[in-house]
């Protein structure tokens, strides 16, 4: 044997030790994304998981990345405590304890960690029935002189096809890989496509251009919490077993849009088929569950409290999973009125996406969850209040506040 031949031979022995070293946990399930060049749905993105701060260029109109949190009163005084409000309702998602299933065997989107099917098991939660507004949100900053990452960083991600002109001549930043995303400076919740742009008209839109950070500071003065990956996927599909929408599989029953999302050519134009080019108000289209949760799926994304993670262990629990206990970034679910199927086909109950705790973007939102009803939500002439003969409308019961009809 000559010495090539050797040194072939041990080239192949050092990286077969490689590999193996490699290897994944025996309790894990590794996924590996099946790449089809021609599949414009692999090659294609919306960008939304490339929002990071850390992925964006620093500029002289970023502030460092660790800055420190602000300190707020959220749990301060009887006047800074949560009040009632039209769209600040919640409905209890029964689940009997029986097994319920998360992910799917059919991914979608196999890199993002979409399969396999786990079974779990859940107690019964609460659910906001709509996503928090700028209303609501504003009420809490009034309340607390809460500062959000976004005001704190002074930038925040937002879709170059919204900013004026005047904005765009100022900006020479882009983010990596999807130039139609551009940090801006002064972005925030006030002001959700530039410092130019207000919510005065757009109070019950959903709040947006908020942290996981600032969710959860929001959800603490509320006395709730983020929901986990698991609760918010179970309520999203009502029980029923790899449904792709809340309310099937039928992304347009009957031709009928029933959530917020993009028509038309992604990035530089929205033909507005479903009536909304950026946000639309919480309240709008149909109720989307049994529940009677609306825009569950597409309007904004929505934070839960789990670690982002592709590897699915079996070693979890299964019986209120919480997900990882350590990551870098956190899991957001439903999709944005930024989706679309050729681009962004992540308005499923089952898509998931992520980006870092401290990011923010002009489609990123949130909803809250509870393990009890609050008490300043129990008061019955509140109840009575929130009770109408529209069909489309929730009905809350005294007894335990939950809508059951579908």
């Amino acid at each position: 044997m000559n010495l090539v031949n050797i040194i072939s031979i041990l080239i192949v022995l050092v990286i077969s030790a490689v590999s193996s070293d490699q290897s994944p946990p025996a309790d894990s399930v590794v996924l590996t994304p099946e790449v089809n060049e021609n599949d414009a749905e692999t090659r294609k993105d919306c960008g939304c998981q490339k929002t990071n701060r850390e992925k964006a260029v620093p500029g002289e109109d970023t502030l460092e990345n660790n800055t420190p949190k602000v300190e707020s009163s959220v749990h301060g005084t009887e006047d800074s405590q949560p009040r009632r409000s039209e769209t600040n309702v919640m409905v209890k998602v029964h689940t009997d304890e029986t097994e319920n299933f998360v992910g799917t065997d059919r991914p979608f989107l196999v890199a993002d960690g979409e399969g396999p099917a786990r079974k779990v098991t859940l107690d019964s939660f609460w659910l906001d029935v709509y996503e928090v507004s700028n209303a609501d949100f504003q009420k809490f900053v009034e309340a607390t002189g809460y500062v959000t990452e976004a005001e704190k960083f002074n930038s925040s991600f937002v879709l170059e096809l919204f900013l004026s002109e005047k904005i765009k001549k100022e900006i020479t930043q882009s983010v990596a890989g999807a130039p139609w995303w551009l940090p801006v400076p002064q972005a925030d919740w006030r002001h959700p496509y530039g410092p130019d742009t207000s919510i005065a008209d757009r109070m019950d839109h959903p709040v947006v251009h908020v942290s996981w950070n600032d969710a959860v500071e929001f959800c603490q003065w509320a006395k709730k919490r983020l929901p986990t990956e698991a609760e918010w996927e179970t309520a999203c599909r009502s029980g029923k077993h790899d449904r792709l929408f809340p309310w099937g599989n039928l992304e347009q029953p009957k031709g009928e849009h029933r959530m917020n999302i993009w028509q038309g050519d992604f990035p530089t134009s929205n033909t507005e088929e479903d009536g909304y080019t950026a946000t639309c108000p919480v309240t709008q289209y149909a109720r989307q569950t049994k529940h009677g949760l609306k825009n569950l799926v597409g309007n904004v994304w929505e934070w839960v409290s789990d670690w982002w993670a592709v590897r699915h262990s079996s070693s979890q629990p299964t019986h209120n999973p919480t997900g990882p206990e350590t990551g870098t970034d956190k899991v957001k679910k439903g999709g944005s009125y930024m989706c679309i199927k050729s681009m962004c086909y992540r308005y499923r109950c089952v898509a998931r996406s992520s980006n870092t705790p401290d990011s923010s973007a002009s489609n990123l939102g949130f909803r809250c969850a509870a393990d009890s009803l609050p008490d300043y939500l129990r008061s019955d002439d509140f109840l009575e209040s929130m009770r109408s003969d529209d069909s489309e409308s929730i009905s809350l019961s005294t007894s335990d506040r939950v809508q059951d009809e579908l």
